[in-house]
C-alpha cells in the first residue's frame, strides 16, 4: 500500500535537526509521494531545494495571507518572484498555499482579497492548480470561489469542515483535501462532511508539522501519520484503508498532472 501527502512542510524549523531523516523515514513507510508546500517566498524556495533533492518530494510556491509582505512594491516584486519560480522549476506542481485568515489577520482584509486573486491570475497563467488556505473567511472564500475562472481545479487544503465551503468547492470541480481534524474526538461533524464529498476529489494531508491526527495529537507530525486520516477517511466511506490510500493516490496524480 503507497500513501501520498499532499500538503506537508518540511521547510519548517521544527524539522531542521533531523529533517532529512524523517523525510526517508517517511518513504520507508509507505508515504512515497509527498507535497512539501510553500507559503511565503522564502519557504517556497527551501522548498524547491528539498524537492529536488529527492524524487518523491514535490513542492507549490505561494505567499499565504499570513505571509505577505508590506508594502505594494514588494508585494508586486515577491509575486514576479514567485511565477518565476514556478515557471522555471518542475517539481512545483501548484501556486500555493494562497488564500484568506481572518482568525490571524483582521485588519488587510482587502490586501489579503487582493494577493489571493493575483496568485490566481498566476495560476491560470503557468496551467496550474491553486492550494487554497482559509481560517475564519469562509463567506469572502466562497464569494471568491463563485465568481473566479480557474484553468485547472483547485485543492482546499486542510479544509474547514463547512458544508457551504465543501459545496462551493465541488461546484467549480475543486479537489478537497482533508487532515487530522478528521480525526479529532470534537469533530462532530466530520463523517457528514467527508460523505459529501465524491471519492475522486478527495485528498489526504497531514499539514505536517502541524495538525497531528489522533493517536499522535499534540506530537510533532510527520507525513507518515497519513495513514491515520487515511483510516478515517475510510472508516467514514465503509471502505477498506487500502481503497482510500489508491484512489487518494491516483487524485493527487490527477490535480498536480504526475505523470
Amino acid at each position: 500500500m503507497e500513501l501520498f501527502d499532499s500538503h506537508a512542510h518540511y521547510d519548517d524549523e521544527k524539522f531542521n535537526e533531523d529533517r532529512d531523516y524523517i523525510i526517508e523515514e517517511v518513504y520507508k513507510s509507505g508515504v512515497t509521494k509527498f507535497v512539501s508546500a510553500g507559503y511565503s517566498l522564502e519557504s517556497s524556495k527551501k522548498g524547491i531545494e528539498i524537492s529536488n533533492k529527492y524524487d518523491y518530494v514535490y513542492t507549490t510556491c505561494g505567499i499565504s495571507p499570513n505571509d505577505i509582505p508590506d508594502g505594494k512594491d514588494k508585494i508586486t516584486q515577491e509575486l514576479i518572484q514567485i511565477e518565476k519560480l514556478a515557471k522555471e522549476n518542475a517539481k512545483v506542481l501548484a501556486i500555493g498555499e494562497i488564500g484568506l485568515d481572518y482568525y490571524w489577520n483582521k485588519d488587510n482584509k482587502d490586501l489579503q482579497k487582493y494577493v489571493f486573486l493575483e496568485q490566481i491570475k498566476i495560476a491560470n497563467k503557468l496551467n496550474l492548480p491553486i492550494m487554497i488556505h482559509t481560517r475564519d473567511a469562509i463567506m469572502d472564500t466562497i464569494e471568491i470561489i463563485k465568481n473566479t475562472e480557474f484553468v485547472k481545479p483547485g485543492i482546499f487544503h486542510c479544509c474547514p469542515l463547512n458544508k457551504e465551503l465543501i459545496q462551493a468547492g465541488l461546484n467549480k470541480d475543486f479537489y478537497i483535501s482533508f487532515a487530522g481534524p478528521v480525526t479529532f474526538k470534537n469533530s462532530k461533524n466530520a463523517k457528514e462532511i467527508v460523505s459529501m464529498v465524491p471519492l475522486e476529489k478527495i485528498l489526504i494531508e497531514t499539514d505536517s508539522p502541524y495538525l497531528s491526527p489522533e493517536p499522535n495529537r499534540g506530537k510533532r507530525n510527520d507525513s507518515r501519520n497519513v495513514l491515520f486520516i487515511a483510516k478515517k477517511i475510510a472508516e467514514f466511506k465503509n471502505i477498506t484503508v487500502e481503497e482510500i490510500a489508491k484512489i487518494t493516490y491516483e487524485n493527487a496524480k490527477h490535480v498536480f498532472n504526475i505523470k
